[in-house]
């Protein structure tokens, strides 16, 4: 049965299922220093099997995954609901990243509600199209849509372009913005109404220079968009190649060698970066990444010397002949959901849309996003934003805590008025004063001969500002 139409409550509401504890397993192997624009990042090199996120002392029930979340009533309030807005990518060239992002939105609102929503209160969604950079009048209308229904939260955007065009207009409406998937530099501490559990491209730059210099590679180039993420991604990325005493030959910072969003032929671009002679190429820009490859491959590129990003990390097994993208290798911020997880987002996703779930990219952090603003709102004791927006950093865990991974686990030790740390699917740490993680886990991924991606290892990053 789809949910959309459903209405908030329901006579499954107040149920409770078996607990088990949520744990993704991790072990630290080494960790380095690099200097990396804003700060020090730390590096922290770990074996992760499944993820990353820190084992709590307190585990309760989450609802069941076959649970699905309710689309909010024309008339729910504040007053009457958790009221959860999400402003995602449904079309444009993000689109793939709306199904987990939603999957997590949409879990999360189904464990709040089984474990009794907020002071009996129930959440449910007001959906929103974030479109993407080419047209941000999708956005902008979504963000008017959004502060005119007086949402507790926003979820979103999956694009930092976007997200920088709404992100004043949220703050204005005093309406919190949550990202589960921003990176861009230009973000970091942007306002008291912007949050992320995305770690900065300071972070995934240092990870994905170190990367492809601890590859053997000296001389890299760059096909990059013209696009605050792509621009910031590239100028982290190429001081921690250089650091390690690596040279940009092609597409760096300064050279005026980045291409428009949306182009889609890119034959003078590819000629000119093959005509650097660089031993690796880095490709950072989003679905022009589907005619970049069949470009590459035309003119004689080896292919295992490509790196990708969680721009463009995704499923092309559709999309190019068998074998095209066999051992590239590609970075996504955020933790590699655990089995049970994974399992739990699928099935969500099946039962509220009767649809297969492939990519579970930010699903982690878009689960913890809601669940964080839902504990945020028991601690304030009212769904306002405004209000709510005053304890997010405490039940993240800046002022310590009992640490407790779920809502249901959480909820009565906030109701209690203890302190708590929620440490959750992403694998993050508190949030900082910059209202971003602390800490956070990137993915470093793998292609395989069918064109889709495995999950290799992780790379734990550490903010100091």
């Amino acid at each position: 049965m789809n949910a959309r139409g459903r209405r908030c409550g329901g006579p499954e509401f107040a149920s409770t299922m078996k607990g088990f504890n949520r744990m993704i397993k991790s072990k630290s192997a080494l960790r380095t220093s690099v200097l990396a624009g804003a700060g020090i990042i730390a590096i922290m090199l770990s074996g992760c099997a499944s993820g990353g996120s820190t084992t709590s002392s307190t585990s309760s029930a989450p609802a069941s995954a076959a649970a699905t979340s309710a689309d909010c009533a024309s008339d729910a309030t504040t007053s009457s609901n958790l009221v959860v807005g999400t402003i995602l990518p449904v079309t444009g060239t993000l689109a793939y990243l709306n199904p987990p992002e939603q999957a997590g939105v949409g879990l999360a609102v189904s464990d709040i509600n089984a474990a009794g929503g907020v002071d009996g209160k129930p959440a449910c969604v007001v959906a929103t199209d974030s479109g993407d950079s080419t047209d941000l009048s999708v956005s902008t209308a979504s963000a008017q849509k959004l502060i005119a229904a007086k949402v507790s939260v926003a979820i979103g955007a999956a694009s930092s372009s976007v997200s920088l065009n709404v992100v004043d207009a949220f703050a204005s409406a005093q309406i919190t913005q949550i990202s589960g998937a921003n990176t861009s530099a230009k973000l970091s501490g942007y306002g008291p109404y912007y949050f992320r559990l995305a770690p900065p491209d300071s972070v995934q730059g240092s990870a994905l220079g170190s990367l492809i210099t601890g590859d053997g590679n000296s001389n890299v180039a760059f096909l990059v968009f013209n696009d605050s993420y792509g621009t910031g991604l590239r100028d982290f990325t190429q001081a921690s190649i250089e650091a390690s005493g690596g040279t940009v030959v092609y597409g760096g910072k300064g050279s005026g060698q980045e291409f428009p969003p949306g182009q889609t032929t890119f034959s003078a671009e590819v000629t000119a970066a093959l005509a650097s002679k660089p031993d690796a190429i880095v490709i950072l820009a989003f679905d022009e990444t589907k005619s970049i490859i069949p470009e590459l491959v035309a003119q004689g590129w080896t292919m295992p010397k490509t790196y990708l990003s969680d721009g463009n990390t995704s499923d092309y097994s559709k999309d190019f002949q068998s074998g095209t993208l066999t051992d590239v290798q590609g970075t996504i911020p955020g933790a590699t959901p655990n089995d049970e997880f994974r399992t739990q987002l699928v099935d969500w996703y099946k039962g509220a849309e009767g649809a297969d779930l492939k990519d579970f990219a930010y699903g982690p952090e878009s689960y913890d996003a809601t669940i964080l603003t839902a504990l945020a709102a028991l601690k304030a004791k009212s769904n306002v934003s405004a209000d709510l927006n005053k304890e997010l950093l405490a039940v993240s865990g800046k002022n310590g805590g009992e640490k407790c991974d779920s809502y249901a686990a959480c909820a009565p030790l906030v109701s209690a008025g203890k302190e708590i740390q929620y440490t959750g699917q992403a694998g993050t740490g508190p949030l900082n004063d910059k209202n971003e993680p602390s800490s956070a886990f990137i993915g470093i991924y793998k292609f395989n001969a069918d064109n889709t991606y495995t999950f290799q290892s992780a790379i734990e990053g550490q903010t100091s500002y």
